[in-house]
């Protein structure tokens, strides 16, 4: 049977006449932290002090010891090596490697001795292929699609630049005789109850005659098949197979495959993995409203409600098992069923997936090519196709897996960003997008959808970002407009949209200790990537809120910390309200994004320290099964009742136009019926409907008006004027505190309340966001991490919108 010895300690790490302990997996910049060589590149500007890492060459070296007798053949296996390397076993060349998305296998039978593995600068490298191939344009100023690493580690517009090398991932000896198992394809497929799964196997051989027997257990089935080349398949049949549903539609049933490769003598080695039985296709057909986009799981066609995915560390051999879980767990409690990998990361980690496939998010996986016209000559084109054909088939067993995608931009950039004429005639990376990778998809993964980018229209008939076709991003709106303009137009499927807000204070606090902190602060600025993205912010404030004239930088931080984050709730609630409202037409959102790599000011719902900005707590109530929303439409305000539940919405609803100063002005109630998996639009009568800036309307699903906002009804509020034009009173409310909770009673209109408890303890959380309370109501907030309550530092904590000044 085949034994696995790992490689993983006694690891140095030398440059010139340095050399110190290495952890394996990791990278050089951790083990120069962890050396108090390097200080922490994520706190204050430290990140220019370690630039220098990233333009030295490295090398790794251990002892490897003889293996033990018994087996024929002897593997060294890296799982990851990032990026470009020599392996070297007491000076014997083992190979050159240069793909970090890449295993790498290497016969050392009858090998021992000292073992090192040296790196080459990736900048060097990338350089190098540069000067060969030619110029190729991108959207960052530095060589990342020159070479295949994960392209954030050159920085992006919310990442640092730590341009790393490592043994990134585990490594081991493996030791066997006459045949391994070097690949299973699982493919399996559902038939009126009928579960099939058809594994596809690969054999490396030792002994060329010898007949081998192939023998797969799932869901007490089995069957077997006696094969003598390199390759077999078994097939099993599972009747009433239980299907695997998306989180919201169903439960996510797993089942255990165990595959085992024998010989006459007995087993020699084993494959196991969990999977899932259900269907998958993508509504591409055209229609009246132009070219559909829509996922359609076991006969269910759904409205997407996601979020993209970035590695969530820069380096991601810290990232832990519990820390998926950690994180992904958050995006389902958000609402969230779908998580996009987006393409200048990397191929997550089988933990990564497995969390998905339990928790039932579906994953849309990006091929690693991002925002850069990439060359498609070699040495990349080999690279590329044997990187994919690896991770099509490592991620295949996964049923939370339900689309391939081939690139992030590339084709939109080629098409409005200048690529063209700069390319004139060079290969760019519309082969990969339109040849290799659907041709890899095809003959592997027949089961699942491809499509050839993000954004992408289905053809060059149409604009690769054409909202009518196939998926839409949009960034105008943040980048030069305001936020209302969401409600401007209807994309088929909006796969990126985002706006910008900075982390939690307790998390700047870690980040930037001893700074005096305003929004240009050196260590603020520093902490902000994105190209003018602090006027971009002020600007976004500028048009709902009063902003002093000579802005917040010399003045009121907490009010700027405050007023952003509640921008940013408000920014990505105006998209996800209006473009859910025109289901099927819009068939989902994928909001930019959940995560960040480290501390900085960025559109993630959660910040680099873990922590849950108001706009996560937004997406509970925006993704939640049911919605309600007030939008204008030709001919005035409607209500729409979005139920993406698989029962009909009955009931009825309290429309109340109120003033600001907390007087009823007029109320009416109506009936609801919305149909399950349907929006129910509802006209507000006209005498309903709120006039200039002192008036606003709210809808209530709870048949009267409770006075806590904690009752399990609904609410949408709509003021008609920016809030720099409403004539607030200035806020009035009694704050109580218990145990792990903080309780608000309003004597005014509250608008927007936020409890931010990192302030209360760096340690504490609340189970809430923004709330709007109207005079009389009373909301409480579940507080976790605060030992000393107290109702005057809770005071000190709670934040909301205030009269203009």
């Amino acid at each position: 049977m085949l034994d696995v010895t790992p490689v993983d300690e006694g690891w140095i790490l030398r440059h010139d006449t340095v050399a110190l302990p290495a952890a394996v997996p990791g990278c050089v910049h951790t083990d120069l932290l962890t050396a108090g060589i390097s200080p922490d590149p994520f706190l204050g500007r430290n990140e220019t002090e370690v630039a220098w890492v990233g333009r030295r060459d490295w090398t790794y070296e251990t002892d490897l010891a003889p293996a033990p007798g018994g087996h024929e053949r002897t593997d060294l296996v890296f799982e990851g090596l990032d990026t470009v390397a020599e392996v070297r076993l007491d000076g014997r060349l083992l190979g050159s490697v240069r793909n970090m998305h890449r295993s790498h296998r290497f016969d050392v039978t009858g090998l021992n001795g000292r073992l090192s593995v040296h790196f080459t600068s990736a900048y060097a490298e990338a350089e190098a292929v540069r000067g060969r191939l030619g110029e190729r344009p991108n959207a960052y100023p530095e060589p990342f699609q020159y070479l295949r690493k994960m392209a954030c580690s050159f920085g992006w517009d919310w990442g640092p630049t730590l341009v790393t090398a490592g043994i990134w991932k585990p490594v081991r000896l493996e030791h066997w005789s006459t045949a391994r198992i070097a690949r299973v394809r699982p493919l399996l497929s559902v038939e009126q109850g009928l579960g099939r799964a058809e594994l596809h196997v690969e054999v490396e051989r030792t002994q060329v005659e010898a007949g081998l027997t192939l023998s797969a257990r799932i869901g007490g089935v089995e069957a077997s098949t006696e094969f003598t080349g390199t390759s077999g398949a078994v097939r099993l049949d599972v009747p009433d197979v239980e299907l695997w549903w998306p989180r919201g539609y169903g439960e996510q049933p797993l089942y255990d495959v165990e595959l085992t490769l024998s010989d006459a003598r007995g087993p020699l080695d084993s494959w196991q993995r969990r999977v899932g039985f259900r269907t998958v296709e993508l509504d591409r057909g055209a229609d009246e409203h132009g070219s559909a986009f829509t996922f359609v799981v076991n006969g269910e066609r759904l409205f997407a409600r996601g979020v993209n995915w970035i590695p969530d560390d820069v380096f991601p051999s810290r990232i832990t098992r519990e820390r998926y879980r950690t994180r992904l767990t958050q995006a389902a409690g958000a609402g969230v069923d779908l998580v996009r990998v987006w393409g200048g990361g990397i191929y997550e980690s089988e933990d990564f997936y497995e969390a998905c496939d339990e928790l039932g998010l579906m994953v849309w996986q990006d091929f690693p090519f991002a925002c850069a016209a990439y060359p498609e000559e070699q040495p990349l084109r080999a690279e590329v196709e044997a990187e994919a054909r690896e991770n099509v088939v490592r991620l295949m067993p996964h049923p939370s897996l339900v689309l391939w995608n081939g690139n992030n931009e590339n084709l939109w950039g080629f098409k409005d960003w200048g690529w063209e004429q700069r390319l004139a005639g060079e290969s760019w990376g519309e082969g990969y997008y339109l040849g290799l990778l659907p041709r890899v998809v095809a003959e592997l993964d027949p089961t699942r959808p491809y499509t050839a980018g993000s954004p992408w229209s289905g053809s060059w008939d149409h604009h690769p970002n054409d909202p009518a076709h196939g998926t839409h991003h949009s960034w105008e709106v943040w980048n030069r407009e305001d936020y209302a303009d969401y409600r401007l137009d209807v994309p088929r499927f909006v796969a990126e949209f985002g706006w910008q807000a900075p982390p939690a204070y307790a998390t700047l606090r870690r980040a930037l200790p001893g700074e005096e902190l305003t929004p240009d602060s050196p260590g603020m600025l520093h902490h902000q990537k994105a190209d003018d993205g602090n006027g971009k912010l002020e600007r976004g404030l500028a048009r709902h809120f009063t902003v002093p004239e000579e802005g917040f930088s010399g003045g009121d931080f907490d009010r700027w910390h405050y007023l952003t984050q509640v921008n940013q709730a408000r920014a990505v609630a105006a998209g996800i309200e209006h473009w859910r409202s025109h289901w099927p037409v819009c068939a989902g959102t994928i909001v930019w994004q959940l995560n960040d790599c480290w501390p900085v000011t960025s559109w993630a719902a959660i910040d680099g320290d873990g922590r849950e900005k108001p706009l996560f707590h937004e997406l509970k109530r925006l993704y939640a099964d049911r919605l309600l929303t007030l939008q204008l439409r030709p001919g005035g305000l409607v209500l729409a009742a979005v139920n993406q539940s698989a029962e009909v919405w009955e009931g009825s609803l309290t429309l109340r136009r109120m003033s600001v100063e907390g007087a009823l002005v007029a109320e009416a109630r109506v009936g609801l019926r919305a149909g399950a998996r349907a929006v129910a639009d509802i006209r507000v009568p006209k005498d309903l409907e709120p006039v200039g800036p002192k008036e606003f309307l709210v809808a209530d699903t709870a048949p009267d008006a409770d006075a806590d906002a904690d009752t399990d009804g609904l609410r949408a509020v709509h003021f008609p004027a920016p809030d720099r034009e409403v004539p607030y009173a200035r806020p009035q409310f009694d704050v109580t505190v218990a145990p792990g909770e903080v309780t608000v009673t309003a004597h005014t209109l509250v608008r927007d309340l936020l409890l931010q408890a990192d302030r209360l303890s760096p340690t504490a959380s609340a189970d809430r966001g923004l709330v709007t309370l109207l005079p009389g109501e009373r909301v409480t907030i579940g507080v976790r991490g605060w030992e000393t309550p107290d109702a005057e530092t809770a005071r000190s904590a709670l934040y909301c919108v205030e009269p203009a000044r």
